[in-house]
Order: structure tokens, then sequence, then C-alpha cells
């Protein structure tokens, strides 16, 4: 089966159910292991991070399994993080067209959980800007953050290019049900700024250098917006692999 994911590393790239809370600390404990990272799931939060991880801001780190947003069952044998930047056209591709497919078929039956993490890869036009409303949007609820996912990705190219992406993304957050006077203290007080920057700082420690990149948690990265095709015939093997009488999770 690696030598399957290892296939794919080099397709369309950018770049060179209900949501689960669980303790994904095993999925990235893992991620970071077979990435060859060799440290803990832990990465470095900017000044003005929450005191309540404990220690001074700029001495603190953050438990990565609190990062990013947890689809499908912890128990799960198969395990996916996803790095995706809100301005890559083929990471709108991935969610528009195979994400449906895959949560339908893998993660809201119980075989995958999967993980979506926000990366800044810093070559697309408000992208920042677009990850932050999103999480300020998630601040306020699973659901709301859906819908506002769906709309940053369907509307891409209007943000995108937009001189100021400030009120396009306001009008986003705003049809997908978000409190604003919440939204707008939240970008205020960039209280979920510091989640973007973990998530980008933990890409970069991976070494991802492409949008969207796909760990599936023990075995070789996966590079691009696989057709939905593959994709679903690389998790089935995967499962399979997983579930066979006396396989490890």
């Amino acid at each position: 089966m690696a030598s399957l994911a290892a296939a794919f590393l080099a397709l369309a790239a950018c770049g060179g159910a209900p949501q689960d809370d669980g303790d994904t600390t095993a999925t990235t404990q893992d991620l970071l292991t077979s990435a060859g990272a060799g440290a803990p799931p832990t990465g470095s939060l900017p000044p003005g991070a929450p005191r309540a991880l404990g220690g001074q801001p700029q001495q603190q780190t953050v438990d990565i399994a609190v990062m990013g947003v947890d689809r499908g069952d912890d128990d799960a044998p198969v395990r996916v993080v996803e790095f995706s930047d809100y301005g890559c056209g083929y990471c709108r591709r991935f969610h528009q067209e195979t994400w449906p497919v895959l949560m339908e078929e893998f993660i809201g039956v119980g075989k995958v959980e999967w993980k979506f993490l926000p990366y800044v890869a810093g070559m697309f036009p408000n992208s920042p800007a677009d990850a932050e409303a999103a999480e300020c949007v998630l601040e306020q609820g699973d659901a709301l953050f859906d819908g506002m996912n769906d709309a940053v990705c369907d509307n891409q190219s209007e943000w995108k290019n937009a001189s100021d992406p400030a009120p396009v993304l306001r009008s986003l957050a705003a049809n997908a049900g978000a409190d604003m006077a919440e939204y707008d203290g939240c970008l205020l007080e960039g209280r979920r700024r510091w989640r973007v920057e973990a998530a980008t700082a933990l890409a970069r420690q991976l070494g991802v250098r492409a949008t969207p990149t796909f760990f599936v948690v023990g075995y070789p990265p996966m590079q691009g917006a696989l057709p939905t095709d593959m994709f679903q015939e690389i998790l089935n093997l995967v499962y399979a692999e997983a579930t066979k009488t006396g396989g490890d999770r």
C-alpha cells in the first residue's frame, strides 16, 4: 500500500458526519512519527495566544489535537490529516468534488477519522485573512463553519481577487449564520489567528510544500487533488489493511 500512495505524490497541486471533538493526539503523534519529524505533537504559539495552555505566550506550546477541524470517529481504523490553503484552486476542487464522497463513504460511517488543518502557503492573495475569518466562524460552532467553508470555496475568486477581502468575507460569514458581533470581535482581538499560525508552522515542520497535502497516517504523504475514484481506492485499500486479522491501527 505504501508504494500505491507514493505513486501519487506529484499530482495536481498548488505550490511547488458531524464533527467529533475527540482527542486526536494519537493521530498527530503518529503523523509526526511517520513523517520523520521526530517531535511531539506540539507547535510554538505566537505572542497573544491564550494563556490557558500554560506558560507565557511567547513560550507556550499548543497541542495539535485541538487544532483545525476534526471529522469522524476518533476510534476509526484509518486516520487522515489534510493541509489545505483556502486560496489554492486544487484545494477548492477537492472540497467541491471529492470531499462529499469521502464524507459519505468513509468518514460518516466510522471508517476514517479526518483532521483538516489550514495551511497558509504565502503565495495566494488574501489567504491569511480568509483562514482567520473561517476560524472565527468555527469559534461559533461546527455547523456554521461548514457553511462558511463551503462559501469560501464556492466564492474563492471573489475574495481572493478583492483589494480588501474583509467585506466579502464578512458577507459570507453573515450568510452562513454567524453572530456578526462575535465575528467582528474575534477578528479585532485576533482570537483565532494563533490557530492558523500554529497549523501553518506544523505544515512547514512536516515539509508540506504544495496544497492540498494529505497524510494517511502510516503511509507517505500524497500531494494534489487526486481524482475521486483514486482517493476511494486508496482509502479502501488502507482500510482493508487496517482491519485485516492481526492488523495494527
